[in-house]
């Protein structure tokens, strides 16, 4: 079992809602492993976990990290180094000019230095509270599982297509939000490739996998995954390639599904 976090298992407010944390805790109390894909980096995991009572594994930053919650350790990271961000930003510089960045470091949930830096003017969809503002050099000059590219004349939709014909296949391009923001890994890293590395820790294949998801950043998941399950909000890129269309967010769409078994 494994699900995408926010628009997907969280409801409208954020929370996971008590009836899906009842089915979840049936999940878990199986023995049936239930792990966390995201676009969230670790330390943004334990407040989800807890609330369903995860301590297993969680996939981060879009399939770059593995995450073994538990143990607040990071397993794997897939990155990027200072080298091709910079030519990414460069590139990217030129066919949308007025572009802003961030990155975010490999670092589990306990870690006490910076491990997310913006440039100035970098406008976070999710709000500024952690934003740590640093000169472009700065933000590109260190390791990254994940590069963030924000433009707010754009749609997510339109710099996903303009990046992906720019970048080619030198780099994975994503979006979990429309607000002008897209979401970069290294090349051939997705949320199938982190849940297959996630899923051989636990000794399974995909066969054995179902799968939730809402937006692009899910799709490669869902077509991996033994059974795909887009819920009802999902984006049509989603609902395209799913097995199975379950009940909005807002609905307990995760548990309606889960209820069938468990």
């Amino acid at each position: 079992m494994a699900s995408d976090v926010d628009g997907t298992l969280l409801d409208a407010m954020e929370q996971v809602s008590q009836r899906t944390a009842r089915v979840a805790g049936r999940v878990i109390a199986s023995g049936t492993p239930f792990v966390l894909v995201s676009g969230r980096p670790p330390r943004w995991i334990p407040r989800v976990a807890d609330a369903v009572g995860l301590t297993g594994y969680a996939v981060c930053a879009n399939g770059a990290v593995v995450y073994d919650i538990g143990n607040d350790r990071v397993v794997s990271a897939h990155t990027l180094d200072p080298v091709k961000l910079n030519d990414v930003v460069h590139s990217l510089e030129r066919a949308m000019p007025g572009i802003r960045v961030a990155a975010e470091h490999p670092a589990p949930a306990g870690y006490q230095g910076t491990p997310f830096l913006t440039e100035p003017s970098y406008a976070n969809p999710w709000g500024d509270g952690e934003n740590n503002i640093a000169s472009r050099a700065e933000v590109l000059g260190r390791t990254a599982v994940k590069l963030l590219v924000r433009h707010e004349g754009m749609t997510s939709g339109e710099m996903s297509r303009l990046a992906n014909t720019v970048l080619d296949d030198s780099v994975t391009v994503t979006f979990s939000t429309n607000r002008g923001l897209i979401e970069i890994s290294a090349p051939g890293v997705t949320k199938a490739t982190g849940l297959a590395e996630a899923a051989a820790l636990l000794s399974l294949d995909a066969s054995s996998v179902i799968a939730f998801g809402d937006m692009p950043n899910d799709v490669e998941m869902l077509r991996w995954a033994g059974h795909g399950v887009a819920v009802a909000n999902a984006h049509d890129d989603v609902l395209a390639v799913a097995d199975e269309v379950t009940a909005p967010n807002t609905e307990d769409g995760v548990a309606q599904v889960l209820e069938r078994w468990f």
